[in-house]
């Protein structure tokens, strides 16, 4: 989520610096196609928040507001032409709002906390009341406006949109939350199942917590940050060296490592009632930061609908990159501009139907970019009525099929040892925003870790026909592990075949080429620790075969004629997730050395994927 604020993403300025804001209402004259204003507007505990208001100088009428919040600065300059990614609103006119929330940048209060706890009493102070407050305060000053407001943003700023739905102001007439979440315990940035995301709270939470801007505390002292993690010991260790109290999130992670009530307070979906507020959704397939809470405000909001608000749209998209033209997934081009159709096609008609009175009402509940056939797909309901549930089995063999396990079929097995865990990406590693390298590792091809002795593949014959899955995956390994504790990461696989393009010649290209890809169409991890309750840790029975239900999220995909399908089985996934010790401890984030120890994996017969598959 660092540094990817939509404005951020539209307009590339650099952020607030610690210059003093101008008071509010003052313009900077020599700006000539924007009108940019400050204002410290005034919260209801009298903490005041810094917001840049930018109107373009041809728009004079009365417009609607677009109102984004960030923690990653507010611009400081307007931009000197229109942003791209603005191009299709702007042809409706907007007033252009982003404001530093409360801790950051220009603005007051603080520490930052990140926290998305909706709070309760009187005097109750939390982002969803900023929210409010800072509607409440643009409708009465902002002259001249329609009395019209939305919020939006990517990653943090598209939580802030989301987290006003808590308290929606009267004014606030739509939002679009794109790749926001909603569970910092579940999913997304900080966890995957309960699973510490250690590479992102290590960056993402330092770079908002050390500092008030985005400078964080120096971590790496060498190339390869793969080897800096492995030589750096546990979440503890590392918060011990490095940090010393210094990013108060990180510590509060390592004290409570399981689903308590601390993480349970942030869940701030819990508040939504009935959906009264037009809401589109955004996510992308291949998100690396957030994939899975704009699925889930997605689903919550349906709960109660009744007049159809909430919609959702999803892509072959990284972490924003609908915010871009959009046509390739990492190295893989597909040639349609998907990115620029959603911005001019999807999103600008859902604001000015809703903020302007234009165009008709959105008729849709779910749009796809549908990857493999490269087109979109226009959704009545989700998930699909017609789509059927299917057990893809993993085989003894090796191989994957819709036929069923024969009696009396084994296991594999792999020996996973925590001092030469599994790489989540090629090394040398880099930070994680050091390289374009990290914005695409979820699509990256899987044969830098295909035949290592401690990862399983299993492999499809070619297709002889399209497979199309559309919905929710999930998957079942019957699985062991000869220690107390285990990890198993699950990687759902689209193998292109070998004569998929013209081998390439170039110095270099030949490694990169997509012929044989393995292109990973869904990954997650579960932890051991956790399959009987989320809430309390319990050791596993050492060798004792159990049922592991990994979910895998909601995908669109059509696995094409003559590729093959493939599943890879893992117990470790470093750095990005933390090394389980594989002997139960009770707080795994303070696990000793001697904790960690080698594992023998079984994964047996009747493991398999669950795939909703359409029209086969």
């Amino acid at each position: 989520m660092r540094l990817v604020s939509l404005l951020g993403l539209a307009i590339a300025l650099a952020p607030v610096t610690a210059a003093p804001a101008q008071q509010a209402g003052t313009t900077n004259p020599d700006e000539t196609l924007f009108v940019r204003e400050e204002a410290m507007i005034p919260m209801r505990d009298g903490v005041k928040l810094h917001t840049v208001i930018l109107r373009l100088k041809s728009q004079t009428g009365p417009l609607p507001i677009l109102l984004t919040r960030t923690p990653y600065g507010a611009p400081s300059g307007a931009p000197p032409r229109i942003p791209a990614s603005w191009a299709a609103l702007m042809k409706d006119g907007y007033v252009m709002v982003t404001q530093d929330m409360r801790g950051r940048f220009a603005s007051e209060g603080g520490p930052f906390t990140l926290s998305t706890e909706i709070k309760t009493g009187k005097n109750a102070v939390d982002e969803s009341t900023d929210a409010y407050d800072t509607i409440d305060w643009l409708v009465k000053n902002v002259k001249p406006n329609n009395g019209k407001v939305g919020m939006w943003g990517v990653s943090y700023p598209g939580l802030t949109a989301a987290i006003s739905l808590a308290r929606p102001h009267p004014a606030l007439k739509a939002i679009s939350p794109q790749a926001a979440w909603i569970d910092y315990w579940k999913n997304d940035d900080l966890h995957r199942w309960g699973a510490m995301r250690l590479t992102y709270a290590s960056d993402w939470v330092n770079s908002l917590q050390a500092d008030k801007t985005n400078d964080g505390i120096d971590l790496y002292d060498r190339y390869d940050t793969y080897e800096w993690f492995l030589k750096a010991g546990s979440p503890a260790d590392i918060e011990e060296k490095y940090f010393k109290g210094r990013v108060p999130l990180y510590k509060q992670m390592i004290e409570h490592p399981d689903y308590d009530e601390f993480w349970k307070k942030q869940v701030w979906s819990d508040t939504l009632k009935k959906t009264t507020v037009p809401t589109l959704n955004v996510a992308g397939y291949w998100d690396q930061e957030d994939p899975w809470g704009s699925w889930q405000i997605f689903y919550k909001q349906r709960e109660n609908d009744p007049n159809n608000l909430a919609l959702m749209v999803a892509g072959p998209w990284n972490h924003g990159s609908w915010r871009s033209p959009g046509n390739a997934v990492g190295r893989i081009p597909f040639g349609v501009d998907s990115g620029t159709q959603f911005m001019q096609e999807v999103e600008a008609p859902f604001f000015a139907y809703w903020l302007h009175g234009k165009g008709s009402k959105p008729d849709y509940r779910m749009k796809s970019f549908q990857s493999g056939s490269w087109q979109w797909k226009t959704y009545n309901q989700w998930p699909l009525a017609g789509a059927t549930s299917k057990s893809l089995y993993l085989h003894a063999d090796g191989s994957v099929s819709f036929t069923a396990p024969a009696q009396g079929e084994g296991c594999r097995e792999y020996i996973s040892d925590p001092a030469n865990p599994v790489p989540f990406r090629a090394r040398p590693m880099s930070a994680t925003y050091a390289t374009p390298e990290w914005r695409w590792w979820e699509a990256e091809d899987q044969r830098f870790v295909d035949y290592r002795p401690d990862v399983l593949s299993y492999t499809s014959a070619p297709l002889d026909a399209d497979l199309t899955v559309t919905g929710a995956i999930t998957a079942s390994l019957m699985a062991a592990t000869s220690g107390t504790d285990s990890d198993f990461v699950v990687k759902l696989i689209d193998v292109f075949p070998e004569d998929y393009e013209k081998p390439p010649t170039a110095a270099g290209a030949y490694a990169r080429g997509l012929n044989g890809y393995q292109l990973p169409i869904a990954m997650e991890v579960k932890r051991g620790r956790y399959l009987q309750s989320f809430e309390k840790a319990t050791p596993l029975v050492p060798n004792q075969v159990n049922d592991w239900s990994i979910p895998l999220r909601d995908h669109d995909h059509v696995f094409k004629k003559g590729h093959r399908i493939m599943v890879q089985i893992q117990s470790s996934w470093f750095p990005m997730i933390d090394r389980n010790p594989q002997t139960f401890v009770p707080n795994i984030y303070k696990a000793k050395p001697a904790d960690y120890q080698k594992a023998t994996q079984k994964v047996c017969s009747g493991s398999a994927i669950m795939l909703p598959v359409v029209g086969n």
